[in-house]
């Protein structure tokens, strides 16, 4: 039992290296929200280039009528809407056509792309796709976002800074009916989101995008090969933000927040999707993904409470790190990403940490991921499919 030791070292020492991530969040949430852009007026909204927005589709998510209209009632001058699909009778399609019936004063078009360039079914189709955008400005986001009328300025405005060569934003989980849709919203808001800020506080900015929005200039992606080399990764966002940023550009995080509506995931769809993020984090920030496993305060502290024999000091460690987790959740999630699920969901916290504390050790231990009903094997951060 020498070990004893050794284990209640470990325990401590994660406990306090917690408990320090947590005080480091609220500091860049802290100055995140004191960095927020004052209003519009305040912003470069005299420069509004056209924009290309691009969304690639496959089938339908909740809520998606809603968060294609949001992009078609921008108030921004000059815009076009793009949408892609790979496949003929994609239930999407339907959709679309809807919203030009809806709209038809606005620019919107579908293009199928009947192409497969790579494993990544999405940059395959974004590769596609760019090739019919007219305008010199692109911005990328997921088929499930919404957004406020005034996204497209706020967002753009951003680039009119020559040395920002991509804009993203934070986003926030419109839970649906299940357990685990609570839990992957609440992750997104109190835990996610957070380490996002806590990473730009520590690098001095971001290096990585996010696929609620990726926003740059058509001539930089063209410098970097445009979407086709990274038509085989994963993290197609992160890897189109770290190519920009080793350009010698800044990524920047916008002061907007969208909306992005889940699917009713059961609990085993949660723990897939869960597991396909984790081993997609740990193939493209590896050395970030290690140091995850001194961030999960509640477990840390409970093994310290456990292995020292619960002495005063230990519960009022334990104490410590409880609040300081709670508070990181409430700052992040209702501050600065204004989520009003976070209060309501506060108790699912604990239990969503100890999940991903579990499913990040099990991430170390496979290269296998699921997505979209197909199989794949990660390495590197590029996909490899398994045949069935």
């Amino acid at each position: 039992m020498h070990f004893i030791p050794a284990l209640r070292t470990l325990a401590l020492l994660g406990t306090l290296a917690s408990a320090g991530y947590y005080l480091l969040c609220l500091w860049s949430a802290a100055r995140f929200l004191s960095a927020r852009s004052k209003p519009l007026e305040a912003v470069q909204s005299d420069f509004t280039p056209p924009i290309s927005v691009l969304k690639p589709l496959k089938g339908t998510d909740p809520e998606i009528d809603a968060s294609f209209r949001s992009h078609c009632v921008q108030d921004y001058p000059g815009y076009e809407v793009i949408f892609g699909v790979s496949e003929p009778n994609d239930p999407a399609i339907e959709l679309v056509e809807r919203l030009r019936q809806e709209f038809p004063q606005r620019a919107i078009r579908l293009v199928y792309c009947r192409e497969t360039l790579g494993t990544n079914t999405k940059v395959s189709n974004l590769a596609q796709m760019v090739g019919e955008a007219r305008h010199p400005y692109l911005i990328v986001n997921d088929s499930d976002i919404r957004v406020s009328p005034d996204y497209l300025r706020r967002v753009i405005a951003e680039l009119s800074d020559p040395a920002v060569g991509l804009v993203t934003c934070l986003y926030r989980g419109i839970a649906g009916n299940t357990l685990g849709s609570r839990l992957e919203s609440i992750g997104i808001s109190t835990d996610f989101s957070a380490g996002v800020l806590a990473a730009r506080a520590i690098e001095g900015g971001i290096r990585f995008g996010l696929g609620s929005t990726l926003a740059f200039r058509r001539s930089h992606l063209e410098a970097l090969g445009g979407f086709q080399s990274i038509v085989d990764y994963l993290a197609d966002d992160y890897e189109l933000g770290k190519r920009i940023s080793d350009h010698g550009l800044k990524v920047r995080l916008s002061d907007v927040v969208v909306e992005t509506f889940l699917p009713a995931y059961s609990l085993g769809a949660f723990v897939r999707h869960q597991l396909r993020w984790a081993r997609s984090v740990r193939d493209s920030r590896r050395w970030g993904y290690v140091g995850l496993g001194l961030t999960f305060g509640l477990v840390w502290a409970l093994l310290t409470l456990i292995l020292w024999g619960a002495p005063p000091w230990t519960w009022a460690l334990f104490g410590i790190v409880l609040i300081l987790r709670f508070a990181v959740a409430l700052l992040v999630g209702r501050q600065v990403l204004e989520d009003r699920q976070v209060g309501p969901s506060m108790l699912l916290v604990p239990l969503r940490d100890v999940i991903a504390l579990a499913l990040w050790v099990v991430s170390f231990a496979g290269h296998t991921v699921d997505w979209r009903g197909n199989s794949f094997t990660l390495r590197n951060g590029k996909l490899d499919r398994i045949q069935p």
